[in-house]
C-alpha cells in the first residue's frame, strides 16, 4: 500500500535535493537514462539551468543501441544540456575477468572520462544512485564516491519509490521506465565480458522485445540463454515459446530455458553467496512444450 505521507515527504525531500543541487553549484550528471538518472538530470537542469547541469551518456559496448537512442530522445525532449562520452573499461582486464567487483572497474573507467570534462567546468560528477541502492551489492558505488563523485538523491533521502512518483507528477515519461543495466550485467560472475557476448545478448532481447515483452533479461549461459520475464508475463511468454526460441536461436544461441521465479534485478549476484545458479543455467526450464 502506498504511504499516505508519501506526497508530503516528496515535497521536503524535493526541496532537500534542489538545496544540494544549488550547494554544490555545477554538476555533471551521469545520465543512462533510467528513472534515477532522469529525474536527477531534469531536476538538475531545472534548478541550476543548462549553463550549470550537464547531463553526459557513457558510451561503450555494454550500452545497448536501443537505451543510447533514449538518452538523445530525452535530452533533446527535455532541453538538457547532453553529450556522449566513450568509456574504456573494455581494455580493463579487471573489467573483462568479471568478478565479483567488476562494476567497480566500470564505475571507475565512467569517473576516467568525466572527471577531465567536469574539472573544466568547475563541476562535481553526479549519479543517480538512491537509498535503495546502498543496501545492494554495488562496488561501482564505492569506486565513484572514492573518486569524489557525489550522490545527491541520497543525500536528500530519495527512495526509488518516491523518485518514481516525483517523476510521474513531473511528467518524466521515465517515472515507470523499467531498469535497464549494462548489457555486461548479464553475463554470469567469472564468465568473461566480450564484446562477442555482449552483441549476442543485445540482439537477443532487441527480437525477443519486438516480441511485445518490454521488461525482460537474457541471461548468457555460452550457448544457452535464459530469458526473465516478470512473473505477471510468463503465460505470455510459454505461449510464445516457439517465437521467443527463435529469437534467441537467431542471434546465435542453442538452448533457450526460463526462469520460472520470474526477473529479478541484479539476480546473478545470489552466486557471490550461495550456489543458487548452476554455471550453465541448466537449473532453469526449457521453454519446450
Amino acid at each position: 500500500m502506498r504511504d499516505s505521507n508519501l506526497g508530503e515527504k516528496e515535497d521536503s525531500r524535493f526541496r532537500e535535493l534542489a538545496q544540494v543541487l544549488r550547494d554544490l553549484g555545477r554538476v555533471m550528471v551521469a545520465f543512462s537514462g533510467g528513472a534515477d538518472s532522469s529525474f536527477l538530470a531534469w531536476v538538475a537542469t531545472d534548478v541550476l539551468g543548462t549553463d550549470r547541469a550537464q547531463a553526459v551518456t557513457a558510451v561503450s559496448p555494454s550500452l545497448a543501441a536501443s537505451e543510447r537512442r533514449a538518452c538523445s530522445e530525452l535530452a533533446a525532449g527535455w532541453g538538457l544540456r547532453w553529450r556522449e562520452v566513450a568509456t574504456c573499461e573494455m581494455e580493463r582486464p579487471e573489467y573483462r575477468r568479471n568478478s565479483g567487483d567488476r562494476c567497480y572497474y566500470c564505475k571507475d573507467a565512467l569517473i576516467d572520462a568525466l572527471e577531465p570534462l567536469a574539472r573544466r567546468e568547475a563541476a562535481t560528477v553526479v549519479l543517480g544512485v538512491n537509498i535503495d541502492d546502498l543496501a545492494d551489492h554495488r562496488p561501482g558505488q564505492r569506486a565513484a564516491a572514492a573518486r569524489g563523485a557525489r550522490f545527491p538523491l541520497v543525500d536528500a533521502g530519495f527512495t526509488k519509490e518516491m523518485i518514481r512518483s516525483e517523476s510521474r507528477r513531473l511528467g518524466l515519461v521515465t517515472w515507470d521506465k523499467p531498469a535497464a543495466p549494462c548489457l555486461a550485467s548479464r553475463i554470469p560472475y567469472g564468465t568473461e565480458v566480450s564484446l562477442g557476448v555482449l552483441r549476442r545478448v543485445e540482439v537477443a532481447e532487441r527480437r525477443i522485445r519486438q516480441l511485445g515483452f518490454v521488461d525482460l533479461r537474457v541471461r548468457h549461459y555460452g550457448d544457452l540463454a535464459r530469458v526473465e520475464v516478470p512473473l505477471v508475463d510468463l503465460p505470455r511468454l510459454l505461449d510464445s515459446r516457439t517465437a521467443v526460441e527463435a529469437a534467441a536461436r537467431s542471434a546465435g544461441y542453442r538452448r533457450v530455458t526460463l526462469d520460472p521465479a520470474g526477473l529479478r534485478s541484479g539476480n546473478l549476484n545470489d552466486a557471490l553467496t550461495t550456489d543458487r545458479a548452476a554455471s550453465d543455467g541448466s537449473r532453469w526450464q526449457p521453454l519446450e512444450a
